[in-house]
This record gives structure tokens, C-alpha cells and sequence, in this order.
């Protein structure tokens, strides 16, 4: 894919109503002015749609009921349908959502002491082709919305107790953010504003599997979020093998770019690496990588590769693996081993989805 926004859009379903969320203030001021409403009402309505856990137009109990009925008439309460829940023994929370052209997305509540993390998608599918990812095995069939991305916040924020509060938002569910860029940007906008959801740009990583061009434009947005590069190898060849995207990259371009990040916002890079066993995971490679990072500020997270049904690839055993980080550590690279969340349930990402789709 090349590194340019994607052109597909999203197709309406058999509801025409527009997602409230989706709807630019401009527009929702004028809407209201049509119904008789004082433009006081905007801030109101997103409020409660942005700050507020309900779950419906009904309990906005502080808008005149008529309004309440117009919005109904007029609007989608949601960008989705849940469709698909999974509650692990650890309390971990998959989501399967439905949009309204019948694509399906995944969404993740993580629990942690003292942290609440999601993880939350920006494509229906991905055109990365990564060998041992379930969200790309089906291809890429559009770029989701703004209000698709930070709806998934919001629907996760709904699952929550009601002294528990979203800590941190990781973009690294289905699809390639950075391919999808505009629409990102302006989703982390509305989570990041004062008026919005509220996070500190430091509380949100972006993963991605390395476009250079985007990767130089994130950096030049000004803005403190953390950058998470998916490097998976730690040579071209392997690389290529791994991520057939590489091919039209290639690992300098993507660490200059990753540097010029790092350059810019002072933000620490960190560098994702999947083990998969036989292929990437043996005590040379570790050397390989450690010398690839050497003298950069970067941190690796070590991921035992989730279970794919439809994969053969499998995660080494926990001895290689603390084999693997022992070489990185001993050559002064930090790195951690990622601890598994949701083990038993469908934990690797899109493969909730790939399994309903499986079952259609």
C-alpha cells in the first residue's frame, strides 16, 4: 500500500441516519438553530456523548424531551453495533463491533493496577500483510472514520466500573494507522482536547509497521504522542519474508525516520518484535538486532506471537524467549517481554473478527 490516504470511504448500510459523533459542529449548530434550539445545546450533546457513559439519546436528561425525540429521528446514536463480547479470566474485554455497512472491527479493555488500556483499530482489515497476523488475512476493505476510531474509546469507556477511568489508548488493533492518517489524526485530536475526551498526547502510543513519509508527518504534528514501530527482524531479508511491506521500505529508511521522531519530540522509541519460533527468535538474531539499535534511544517489546488457528507459526517457549532478552539486555538494549492478556479468549488481533466471519 503506498503511504498516501486510502480512497476507500465508508458505504452506508440500510440506516442512512448519520452517526451523531460524525457530524462536524458547524453542521449540528445549524441542525439546532433549524430545530429551535439555543447553540448552548451543542456543548451539551457532546458531553454526553464524549464524557458521559450512556448508551442512548434518552438519557441526555438534561435536553428538552423533544429534542431528544429529533435527535432519535434524525441521528445514530452509535457508529456500531456490538455484536461480539469477550470477557477474559484476567478482565480483559474484547469487542466485536459491526458497522453500518456490515464490516466487523475489534476494540480491547486491558486491566492493569492502577492502568485501564485500550486497544482500538483504524481499518476494517490491513494491507500490511504481516505473516502471522489474523487482521490482515482477509485484505483491507476501507479506512474507518474519525468518529469510527474514537467511538471504540468511548463504547470501551461504557464497559467500566464506575470508579474506573481509561488511563492510557494504544492504536494498535486492526489495520495500519499510519495508512490511514488523516482520519487518526483527527480521531487523537478529539481525545487528546480539553473539551474531549481529555487524555495527555504521552497516554496514547501509535503503532506502526513503518511508513518513513507518515512516520516524518507524525513527528511534524507537534505533538508528545509515543511511537511503537513494528520490526519483527532484524535484517532486510528476514524482514521482507516477515512483513512483504518491507520490500518497498527497508529497515534504514525506517529507523532514519523513527530517529527523526525521536529527534523531534524527544519521545523514546519503542520497537515491537514478535517471536515466532524457528523463524526470528535464535541468539544470532538477538545480537543482529541489538547491534541494528545500538546508540539509538529505543526500547524492544519482546511479543510471544498469539495463536492464530488459520497460521501455522507458533510463540517460542518461555526458555528462548528469556534466551532472546537476556542477548538484548546484556548488549545494553532495554527491552521487556509483553505480558499476555486475554489468553483465554480470542486474543490475537482480528482474530475475533476472522472467526465470525468464518462462521457467515
Amino acid at each position: 500500500m503506498s503511504e498516501q490516504n486510502s480512497p476507500l470511504l465508508p458505504v452506508l448500510g440500510t440506516d442512512e441516519r448519520r452517526p451523531l459523533l460524525s457530524v462536524p459542529d458547524s453542521e449540528l449548530l445549524a441542525w439546532l438553530a433549524s430545530a429551535g434550539q439555543k447553540k448552548f445545546r451543542l456543548k451539551q450533546i457532546r458531553k454526553w456523548l464524549i464524557e458521559r457513559r450512556i448508551t442512548s439519546f434518552d438519557e441526555m436528561t438534561d435536553l428538552p424531551s423533544a429534542l431528544r425525540e429529533q435527535l432519535k429521528t434524525d441521528f445514530r446514536f452509535s457508529s456500531f453495533e456490538q455484536v461480539g463480547h469477550q470477557v477474559a479470566s484476567d478482565r480483559t474485554e474484547k469487542l466485536l463491533l459491526k458497522l453500518n455497512d456490515g464490516e466487523l472491527v475489534e476494540c480491547v479493555l486491558m486491566r492493569d493496577p492502577g492502568r485501564r488500556t485500550v486497544c482500538i483499530s483504524t481499518q476494517v482489515g490491513c494491507a500490511m500483510g504481516c505473516v502471522f497476523c489474523a487482521s490482515g488475512l482477509l485484505g483491507v476493505k476501507r479506512d474507518l472514520s474519525a468518529a469510527e476510531i474514537y467511538e471504540q474509546v468511548l463504547v470501551l469507556h461504557r464497559l467500566m466500573e464506575d470508579d474506573e477511568k481509561i488511563t492510557n489508548v494504544v492504536v494498535m488493533g486492526i489495520g495500519e494507522p499510519l495508512a490511514n492518517y488523516r482520519n487518526l489524526m483527527e480521531a487523537l485530536e478529539v481525545l487528546t482536547d480539553a473539551d474531549g475526551f481529555g487524555l495527555g498526547a504521552r497516554r496514547i502510543t501509535v503503532s506502526t509497521v513503518g511508513l518513513p513519509a507518515k512516520i516524518r508527518e507524525f513527528a511534524d504534528s507537534g505533538r508528545q504522542f509515543n511511537l511503537a514501530v513494528s520490526l519483527h527482524a532484524p535484517n532486510e531479508q528476514l524482514r521482507t519474508e516477515i512483513v512483504p511491506v518491507n520490500k518497498g521500505t527497508g529497515l534504514q529508511q525506517i529507523l532514519d525516520a523513527a530517529d527523526y521522531y525521536f529527534d523531534r519530540t524527544g519521545r523514546r522509541i519503542s520497537y515491537e518484535y514478535v517471536l515466532l519460533s524457528g523463524i526470528n527468535d535464535n541468539p544470532q538474531q538477538a545480537e543482529e538486532l541489538a547491534r541494528l539499535l545500538r546508540g539509538r534511544n529505543a526500547h524492544v517489546n519482546l511479543i510471544p506471537m498469539n495463536g492464530v488457528s488459520e497460521l501455522v507459526m507458533t510463540a517460542p517457549g518461555e526458555p528462548r524467549t528469556r534466551s532472546f532478552l537476556s542477548v538484548l539486555e546484556s548488549r545494553g538494549i532495554p527491552a521487556t517481554i509483553r505480558k499476555r492478556k486475554g489468553a483465554d479468549i480470542d486474543a490475537a488481533c482480528g482474530q475475533l473478527r476472522l472467526n465470525r466471519q468464518a462462521e457467515a
